[in-house]
């Protein structure tokens, strides 16, 4: 733990100085901004309408964030050599990837603690000036949602070093890192579909039902995490989904990293 603690402090240090990260970030003021002037046009459904957005400015904000910055904090090292210069120090190729993810989690707790404070105050002000029609809102469905968007974030920063482990190119990563979220936002859906293909008058061959249900193992299922629907009309979820989304999530970031780790001790650079 006393390797992996300064090459974090680094990671996370490159990734603040980072111009990505303040352009994210002013991203994601502006989303929040245009909350006031966007929730105003849906008078019925104001408050829904309010969180909805300052939600999803937090969890698109957050996924640029590991597309942008978190894969470059890695494939910089890869790209500019100077990884050599990191592992001829007493550190092994197993610290680098855990001390490296740390940092990049530490980054990403930080900014979506940030964002989720002005996601807050931004859906505070609104809920002041429409009192009414925040009948069914709930401060810890907020507080719940926000955590589980930065759960994912982990999560798929996780999956983006574990694709960096044996790819040659941040491109390439970048686009696993993508596919993999598209696949895990959407399986829960596609699965239902194909095992049930019946219902919408279609016809699915067993090869593909079979190719679905493995991906649905194999790729995580981050629409269990989007509860923005929930947060926004008040409906609280039960205790055990909850312990059981939030170990999944911790089993998933675990296995990728180790993964990423033990792939990268095995892999030769030219």
């Amino acid at each position: 733990m006393i390797a992996l603690w300064p090459l974090a402090v680094i990671t996370f240090r490159e990734g603040v100085r980072n111009r990505a990260l303040y352009g994210i970030t002013l991203l994601a003021l502006l989303l929040f901004i245009a909350n006031f002037l966007i929730s105003g046009m849906f008078m019925q459904e104001i408050g829904k309408v309010a969180v909805d957005i300052a939600l999803s400015a937090v969890s698109l904000s957050g996924l640029l964030l590991v597309l942008f910055v978190g894969i470059n904090l890695m494939a910089k090292d890869l790209d500019k050599k100077t990884i050599y210069m990191v592992l001829s120090r007493p550190i092994s190729r197993f610290q680098y990837i855990v001390g490296k993810f740390l940092g990049m989690a530490l980054l990403i707790v930080v900014t979506m603690i940030f964002l989720s404070m002005c996601a807050m105050l931004s859906i505070e002000i609104i809920k002041l000036a429409y009192p009414n029609y925040f009948q069914r809102f709930s401060w810890p469905m907020i507080f719940l949602a926000l955590s589980f968007s930065t759960l994912t974030m982990l999560l798929l920063s996780a999956l983006a070093f574990l694709f960096a482990s044996f790819t040659s190119t941040s491109f390439i990563t970048l686009v696993l890192t993508v596919i993999a979220y598209i696949i895990g936002q959407s399986l829960s859906d596609v699965k239902a579909l194909v095992e049930a293909p019946q219902s919408v008058g279609i016809q699915v061959s067993s090869v593909t039902v079979k190719l679905v249900q493995i991906a649905y193992y194999l790729f995580p299922n981050l629409s269990l995490f989007d509860i923005k629907t929930q947060a926004a009309h008040g409906i609280f979820l039960t205790t055990s989904y909850v312990f059981w989304v939030v170990s999944y999530g911790l089993a998933y970031i675990t296995l990728s990293i180790t993964c990423a780790a033990l792939i990268f001790q095995r892999r030769e650079f030219p």
